[in-house]
Parts: C-alpha cells; sequence; structure tokens
C-alpha cells in the first residue's frame, strides 16, 4: 500500500507538471495535426499501396502516424529523471523511506500518462481521415497505445538513469527512436522490406503495437466502407499478426523493459 502511494504522487506529480506547461500542451496539440493532415495527405496525394488499394496509403499510415506519437513522446519521458536530479528533487524523494522501484513505476506511468494524451487526440481526429470507429475499437485503440506507451517510456527510464546530462541523453534518443519507428512498418509494410531488413522489423517492439493497431483499423474500415478489408491487408502482408498476438507481445515486452527499469532504478548509485 506504501508503495502505491508513491507510485501515485510521482504520477500526479508528473500529470501536473505537464497540464503546466502550456507549450508542450500546444506542441502536444499541433504535432498529431501536422503528422496526420500535412505528412500523412502529401504522401498519400503521391503514392498508393499495390498490394492493398482500397486500403489507401493514408488509411495504412494513420496507426503508424499514432505509434509515432507515443513513441516520441514516451521515450523522451525519460528525461524528466535527468532533470529532477539536476534540480535535486530526486535527492528529496530518496531519502524518505520510500521503495525506489515505486518511485521509477511513478515516472512510467507519469510519462505514458501524458503519450496517452495524445493518442486520445489522434483517436479523435480518426473520423477526419475516413475512419468510424466504434466505442469498442476506439477503447481497443487506447488498450494498445497504453500498452506500448509502458513500454516505451520504461526503457527512456532505463537509457536515462545513468545518464548525466539532458545532452547525452538527446543524443542517445536521436540514436535510437529513428530506428524504432522506421523498422517499426509505420510507413512501409513488413513484407515489403528486404530479408535481413524483416529480422530486424521482427524483433523492434514497436512493430507488434503498430500491427495491433493497424489490425483495429482495417477492421473498424472493414465494417463501415467494405466487408474484405481487413482480410485483404492480412492476405497481402500488410497486416503480419493476429490483434491477440499483437496485444500479447507488447504486453510481454511492457512488463519485462518496466521490471528492467525499476531494478536499474533501484541499484543506481549516481539517482
Amino acid at each position: 500500500m506504501h508503495a502505491l502511494t508513491v507510485i501515485y504522487v510521482i504520477w500526479l506529480r508528473e500529470a501536473k507538471n505537464f497540464l503546466r506547461e502550456r507549450s508542450r500542451i500546444i506542441g502536444m496539440l499541433s504535432q498529431p495535426l501536422i503528422y496526420l493532415l500535412i505528412v500523412g495527405q502529401g504522401i498519400a496525394s503521391g503514392l498508393s499501396l499495390n498490394q492493398a488499394p482500397a486500403l489507401g496509403y493514408l488509411l495504412f499510415m494513420y496507426p503508424g502516424i499514432i505509434g509515432m506519437s507515443v513513441l516520441f513522446t514516451s521515450i523522451f519521458s525519460g528525461i524528466s529523471i535527468i532533470w529532477d536530479r539536476e534540480f535535486g528533487f530526486l535527492k528529496e524523494v530518496l531519502v524518505a523511506p520510500v521503495p525506489r522501484w515505486a518511485v521509477a513505476l511513478g515516472k512510467i506511468f507519469g510519462g505514458a500518462t501524458v503519450a496517452m494524451a495524445q493518442a486520445v487526440i489522434l483517436v479523435a481526429l480518426a473520423p477526419f481521415i475516413g475512419v468510424r470507429l466504434s466505442l469498442l475499437a476506439a477503447l481497443q485503440l487506447l488498450a494498445v497505445c497504453f500498452v506500448t506507451s509502458i513500454a516505451i517510456t520504461s526503457l527512456g527510464v532505463f537509457i536515462a538513469v545513468p545518464m548525466r546530462s539532458m545532452q547525452g541523453f538527446q543524443m542517445v534518443m536521436n540514436f535510437l527512436v529513428m530506428p524504432l519507428y522506421f523498422l517499426s512498418g509505420a510507413m512501409f509494410p513488413v513484407s515489403s522490406a528486404p530479408p535481413w531488413m524483416r529480422i530486424l522489423m521482427t524483433i523492434d517492439p514497436v512493430t507488434y503495437g503498430v500491427d495491433g493497431l493497424r489490425n483495429i483499423v482495417s477492421s473498424a474500415a472493414s465494417d463501415t466502407e467494405m466487408t474484405n478489408l481487413a482480410e485483404s491487408a492480412r492476405a497481402s502482408g500488410l497486416i503480419r499478426w493476429d490483434f491477440g498476438f499483437d496485444i500479447a507481445i507488447m504486453t510481454l515486452v511492457s512488463v519485462l523493459i518496466a521490471t528492467l527499469a525499476a531494478a536499474r532504478f533501484s541499484k543506481a548509485s549516481n539517482v
């Protein structure tokens, strides 16, 4: 019970810090619009999916844009650890008789909550690109986003623990984020990649999050537009795995990375 209180307090602090930063909120509102309405529409106007023309590139990219937003927001949440260490907040927390792993989990859930706020915005924009989501489909999308955000935020915390400067953390993140995104199948299907790249894409955990999102979106589009759309996307390789398999893999990865991040935070001597 004591640990749950610690997790809640740290989570609440992260959420309040986010709400007090107006520039961050404005950026969160504008970023999905730029990705979806400008980048997505621009690429869609010049490209089409030969494997499943009925799906359309914008509809194909929509889950990838959600995955990108969750990925970028989640992984950079780890920088708050470095910030709190620099200004002494972590020292004040850790002198209290509280478990360190609970502090780490509070950070992870706080970062995931911020990422989920952006996911909610993108799910709300679904009707504007022709995807009418049922309540169940919207909840499924948010569930996948939550599990993915936990995994990626945990990775950010895991990397941030030994870092001594925000510049060093940003350099590592820039080196890590783009491969995670481009190998996730968000921009191009896994089936169209060369064999060596397919191996890397299969290892990338974000791939399963994007595939799960695409499962939901194609099924929702099938219900509202054409009955065989989901089957066509799956048969052509645009969707690689069943939704249950995707969510199971992401849940396993989330638990594993969160456990490693909490353990590393507990054992770190420089926190």
